[in-house]
């Protein structure tokens, strides 16, 4: 059966391939269609697009919305979305504008304690991405401070780590909104990496199914035991679609790989049946 991937980052945001190159390895791998889903941004689906008019990979225009829900992060993506969308963009440059000044801001305070950082050298290090966290906990990496990009979140730039900031955020029902106005589906994405009891994890479902969304990622690559088919369960009983994918970031999650995640992911082509009927491809 063909298989999918609806979670895929690129250099635009914190991924290590270039929107073409996932394309081409997608094409290697033998995957039917995948959903670029950067952070915050769409400034890699026209290259991704491009690409894909060469290849036997159909390529899904998607973003994944940086959330907040009662002090958490919480993420949501839009699938099959006109990235064109001029009130989608505006909304994405004002956001994304409150993440540079955060940035700055970060940067500026472990400059201040020593740390060998600025905005200019991770610019110039990450060209034409739009720098995240994990951008400087990479920039960390490399400098020597820390080993690996989760430790730099642990120890620096994570939330409740000495040098980080707040930024502006989006609710959850903001996100929705926008998604579904640039003519996408809104997914919540991994829900069980927000770590909420089950009953918080159904209240915040409810929530959000009231306000418009459409699918749940019940098929990860960081499930556990048990973790797909309780997510699944969760995605019935609020009538929401089921989505799946990696989060594959090349290089920046070397264990997880697109298309089988950890090993043992498996997307079917037949969810977009349901979760994306207006796609204008047979998946069959």
């Amino acid at each position: 059966m063909k298989q999918i991937d609806l979670h895929v980052h690129s250099l635009a945001s914190d991924g290590t391939f270039s929107p073409s190159e996932l394309v081409r390895y997608a094409e290697e791998k033998g995957l039917f269609a995948f959903a670029l889903t950067d952070h915050d941004t769409v400034n890699g689906i026209p290259e991704a697009l491009q690409a894909a008019k060469d290849s036997a990979v159909r390529l899904i225009p998607g973003i994944e919305l940086s959330c907040e829900y009662e002090g958490r992060d919480i993420h949501i993506l839009g699938l099959n979305i006109d990235h064109e969308d001029p009130e989608l963009l505006s909304h994405l440059e004002e956001f994304r504008s409150s993440r540079t000044v955060r940035n700055q801001q970060m940067a500026a305070l472990l400059a201040e304690n020593g740390f060998d950082i600025s905005m200019e050298a991770l610019t110039e290090e990450f060209p034409g991405a739009v720098i995240t966290r994990s951008h400087i906990a990479k920039h960390l990496m490399q400098k020597g401070y820390v080993s690996s990009i989760e430790q730099g979140f642990d120890q620096y730039v994570g939330m409740n780590a000495p040098y980080y900031i707040p930024r502006k955020r989006l609710a959850p029902q903001q996100a929705i909104q926008w998604i579904h106005h640039a003519g996408g589906r809104a997914v919540l994405a991994h829900p069980l990496l927000y770590r909420l009891s089950p009953a918080k994890l159904w209240e915040l479902t409810a929530l959000l199914k009231a306000c418009g969304l459409d699918g749940l990622e019940a098929i990860y690559s960081r499930n556990e035991s048990g973790d797909e088919e309780n997510m699944k369960k969760l995605a019935a009983d609020f009538q929401l679609a089921v989505s799946g994918g990696s989060d594959f970031h090349g290089a920046n999650k070397p264990h997880i790989d697109l298309m089988t995640g950890r090993g043992d992911l498996y997307v079917p082509a037949s969810l977009l049946e349901k979760l994306l009927p207006d796609l204008n491809f047979c998946w069959e």
